[in-house]
């Protein structure tokens, strides 16, 4: 599986996931039956708040999930209609969340769980 952390520069598996999804620096995609790693520059993190066109920003780099620290609901819709599975993060790192992720202690964002601006959402940006 192909997993996409967004964060603000790449430090590898020791990356920090970042707190809002659209306006990272970056993404980091990992392999989690390799291991290998794939840094991509987000191009599309000047958007306007609402206009995240996440499938550009990721520069058509196949994916099968995405794990964030905060999404817009508008990003979360646009991902999700792509069968691009969204997870809020549990850990500070991408290796940490790597490492929960293959053990099973995510669970998968629905759109109106995730709306956004820390309303008790805990997943929020």
């Amino acid at each position: 599986m192909k997993i996409c952390f967004p964060v603000a520069t790449d430090d590898g598996l020791a990356s920090k996931v970042y707190n809002h999804f659209g306006s990272a620096q970056r993404f980091i995609v990992v392999d989690t039956e390799t291991g290998a790693t794939l840094s991509i520059n987000n191009g599309d993190k000047q958007h306007t708040h609402g206009a995240c066109s996440p499938l550009r920003a990721l520069a058509g780099n196949p994916i099968d999930a995405v794990v964030v620290g905060g999404i817009g609901a508008g990003a979360l819709t646009m991902l999700n209609r792509a069968q691009i599975r969204v997870f809020c993060s549990q850990a500070a790192t991408v290796g940490e969340n790597v490492d929960l992720f293959k053990s099973g202690a995510f669970q998968e964002i629905a759109p109106q769980t995730c709306g956004g601006h820390s309303h008790g959402h805990g997943c929020a940006h």
